[in-house]
């Protein structure tokens, strides 16, 4: 297995397809698809599906991406290592994160970051299921994994850089009181939910549960990012993360909960695996969040305040 194949076909995963990888790699698609078949032939697995024109990740590939990430990043830590010019920090960051924190101060750290270390490339993956922040981080296909508390895993560090707030979003036009809502009076509006089993979906359940009140239910989703999209098309109301409530606050009714809904988020690592790269964007991080190098794993904060 040759490196040349492995980067291939990280190209073809992150691009959508062999064309995309292709003109991101600056060679012809067929050098791609030549790369792919014989990387498969010496694995003896089928690395993706070929449907039409497109390229679906079978198991087996699925399984590989990590492993993949995990050899460039090495490999480009000894390049890093063996380069003369030892000044220039070169490489990349591969980060993963919930949609939801995807802005703010991470946003404002990978500036910083980009600034400092401009030969850096940055990989900005999505991060579907929080839950899965640790096996991301433990299987290779990342350095970090921003998510929110509690991010649990053997020997990962945690260092929180902001909060989430969430607010009650109602249709256009609903006749709500003015805010904050106290919990326990939340109006019968219809609401639109997701499933138990999502740490922050328990909790809001959870605490609406102990404050004696339970508005309808409109619609269980388990697809978090149709939630607004339903509020707005007068589905129901729901909790929403505060950016995505105040993106909207011309076309819905925003009220906030008293208590509020809070809920930190924390970037996650195992210090023991970082490459150069990954180790200078730690300390930027303890630089910009104040946090020391000692820092323990940040404990479990409560949603209400």
């Amino acid at each position: 297995m040759e490196l040349r194949q492995v980067e291939y076909f990280l190209a073809v995963v992150e691009n959508e397809g062999i064309g995309g990888a292709a003109a991101a790699l600056g060679v012809a698609q067929p050098t791609v698809s030549q790369a792919l078949r014989a990387l498969e032939r010496e694995l003896g697995v089928q690395l993706f599906h070929r449907i039409g024109r497109g390229m679906v990740l079978s198991a087996a590939g699925r399984t590989m991406v990590g492993p993949a990430r995990q050899i460039v990043r090495d490999v480009t830590a000894v390049d890093d290592l063996l380069t003369v010019a030892g000044d220039e920090l070169t490489g990349r960051l591969d980060i993963v994160a919930v949609p939801a924190v995807a802005q703010g101060p991470l946003i404002d750290l990978l500036v910083q970051f980009r600034d400092r270390y401009p030969s850096v490339a940055v990989r900005f993956g999505e991060l579907r299921d929080e839950t899965l922040a640790a096996t991301m981080i433990e299987d290779g296909h990342c350095e970090f994994a921003v998510a929110h508390l509690p991010i649990a895993g053997d020997g990962l560090e945690v260092i929180v850089i902001g909060e989430q707030e969430y607010l009650l979003v109602y249709p256009p036009g609903s006749d709500v009181p003015d805010g904050p809502i106290p919990l326990e009076q939340l109006p019968p509006v219809p609401m639109v939910f997701v499933p138990r089993g999502q740490s922050v979906a328990d909790e809001i359940e959870e605490a609406i549960r102990v404050a004696g009140t339970r508005p309808p239910l409109a619609v269980l989703s388990e697809l978090r990012e149709q939630r607004l999209p339903m509020v707005l098309a007068s589905i129901g109301g729901s909790l929403l993360e505060k950016s995505m409530a105040e993106s909207v606050a011309d076309r819905a009714v925003i009220r906030t909960v008293d208590p509020r809904f809070v809920r930190p988020f924390a970037i996650a690592f195992d210090p023991a695996t970082l490459s150069p790269v990954g180790q200078a964007f730690v300390e930027l991080i303890r630089e910009a969040v104040g946090a020391g190098p000692d820092q323990a794993p940040s404990p479990r904060l409560p949603l209400i305040e």
